[in-house]
């Protein structure tokens, strides 16, 4: 029977996707699959499909109980802490540290600074590699995602800053090419294809997930919330794998 196969659109930016492409990448649940690492534009794909970021979603705020009724309901462990249903950035983060942490995925406790970040010129960086390096590609997605989500580091967006990244992988001569190439209008074209790639196979936010399994029936998934569903599709252990007993 075949392998199955995951493709996984990657931009840098979304610490969503870096916990699937962490687990994806690490996880034994996934070691049998074949996976391929599409580099996109998140910017790109919220744009073309008209979405808005989670992060700059302002709702109404909701009349909330007593501050006291609250902190009784925190000292009876009810809750677990307080938040304002009108911050979706916070509660955003709150989602990001619990799926890293279910996951056993390092990642910062604080935002990298400056989030959200522009990743334009790094994400064209890695269609240079995907092109000219395939097998170093998942190695310089793995020190990019380091850099930013656990080492807070966001120098990493721009040539100055994912240079010294990526010649920890590929070499310094082959750092410094990458960077020139990636201004090329043919690496341009590219990112802007790959992400028109993603839009047309239904993406509207990442991580999305292109999945054939071995009967060659083919589906897409969205968010690291759906990961059981992935394992379910595939036909994979999910016991080999921390946390997706909480998934299934």
């Amino acid at each position: 029977m075949a392998a199955p196969k995951i493709t996984l659109y990657v931009d840098i930016v979304s610490p969503f996707a870096y916990i699937a492409y962490h687990v994806l990448r690490n996880s034994p649940v996934f070691a049998k699959c074949t996976t391929t690492y599409v580099p996109v534009l998140l910017g790109g794909i919220i744009q073309a499909t008209g979405n808005t970021p989670p992060i700059r979603i302002k709702s109404k705020p909701l009349t909330r109980p007593p501050l006291a009724l609250l902190n009784l309901l925190l000292q009876a462990r009810l809750i677990s802490y307080i938040l304002n249903p009108a911050d979706k950035d916070k509660w955003i983060n709150v989602e990001r540290l619990r799926w890293s942490k279910l996951l056993g995925v390092p990642i910062t406790e604080a935002m990298p600074d400056g989030f959200p970040v522009f990743t334009l010129a790094v994400q064209r960086a890695l269609c240079v590699v995907a092109a000219d390096h395939p097998e170093k590609l998942a190695g310089c997605i793995d020190a990019l995602y380091n850099t930013l989500w656990v080492k807070r580091d966001s120098s990493v967006i721009k040539p100055e800053g994912y240079v010294p990244v990526l010649e920890t992988v590929i070499g310094k001569d082959a750092a410094i090419k990458v960077a020139e190439k990636a201004n090329t209008a043919e690496i341009k074209q590219k990112l802007v294809s790959n992400t028109d790639r993603s839009v047309e196979s239904g993406a509207f936010g990442l991580p999305w997930m292109e999945c054939t399994n071995s009967k060659g029936e083919t589906e897409s998934f969205f968010g690291v919330d759906h990961l059981g569903q992935v394992v379910a599709f595939l036909g994979l252990d999910g016991t080999l794998g921390q946390g997706f007993k909480a998934l299934l």
